[in-house]
């Protein structure tokens, strides 16, 4: 087999064993199937009609921020895999193996597709029995789904160096959350950007979950797109490469806490 081929193998091997600890603690399921429909329930009908949504009813304008928000938690096993393999030496032991080095951090985030297609179908599900409809081609719509899993993909990487440099997993995923978790506030995801004060108007205007959430508008709703799409696909890449390469640099220096 050539270099590349063991690579693939390898990497295929470790996504599968990143699979495999889900059914094995139940608990981590929950976090790709019952968390999204509670988000999407609660923020549905407890801020539903509180909130004005103008030219969308606020389920249509709730979904695609929603799904893009747990995009970008969907990396947090991955953070906690990692740094928990870093506490057990078993890094180490993967260092000794003859396998490719690249194939523990591609596995894990890997993996994390699967998963955040598990939560996509999940939500949009939910989201359809609540009252959210596509408003856009079927082609458009599946370019969304896409999009979703690249977005997602990104941030599996940025939560892969959360979880090389954190102290312990329950470090690693709070600080996952700490740094996240207002990004996706300030942003157009749960309330029209206008609607926010003057210094948060201009932070959320650029933030790029903004503009990954009104690309997913434009495509799961037909909204305007401007250059919002292919801006999203770039801050996906742009993301996706930044972390991996930090993520690769601290892997190469890891040791076992």
């Amino acid at each position: 087999m050539s270099g590349l081929r063991y690579a693939v193998s390898d990497t295929l091997v470790l996504a599968k064993r990143s699979l495999l600890r889900i059914p094995r603690a139940p608990d981590l399921l929950l976090s790709f199937t019952v968390q999204p429909i509670m988000f999407v329930l609660l923020f549905a009908y407890v801020f539903g009609g509180a909130i004005t949504t103008p030219g969308y009813s606020y389920i249509d304008f709730l979904m695609p921020g929603i799904v893009v928000q747990t995009m970008s938690f969907g990396g947090f096993v991955t953070a906690l895999g990692l740094s928990e393999d870093l506490k057990k030496g078993l890094v180490d032991r993967f260092r000794s193996l003859p396998m490719s080095r690249a194939a523990v951090l591609a596995g894990r985030t890997l993996s994390d597709v699967v998963t955040n297609a598990i939560s996509i179908a999940v939500m949009l599900t939910v989201g359809v029995i609540a009252g959210f409809s596509f408003d856009a081609p079927f082609a458009h719509i599946v370019a969304g789904i896409l999009l979703l899993l690249l977005f997602g993909y990104a941030f599996s990487w940025v939560f892969a160096y959360v979880g090389l440099t954190s102290t312990s997993p329950e470090a690693a995923q709070s600080l996952g959350f700490i740094v996240i978790f207002p990004l996706t506030f300030v942003s157009s995801a749960f309330v029209p950007v206008e609607s926010m004060p003057g210094a948060l108007q201009a932070f959320a205007e650029v933030n790029p979950f903004t503009i990954v959430v009104d690309a997913m508008r434009s495509l799961f709703l037909g909204a305007p797109a401007g250059n919002d799409v292919w801006g999203a696909v770039a801050w996906s890449f742009g993301i996706a490469v930044f972390f991996a390469t930090l993520s690769v640099r601290k892997y190469k220096r890891a040791v076992v806490r």
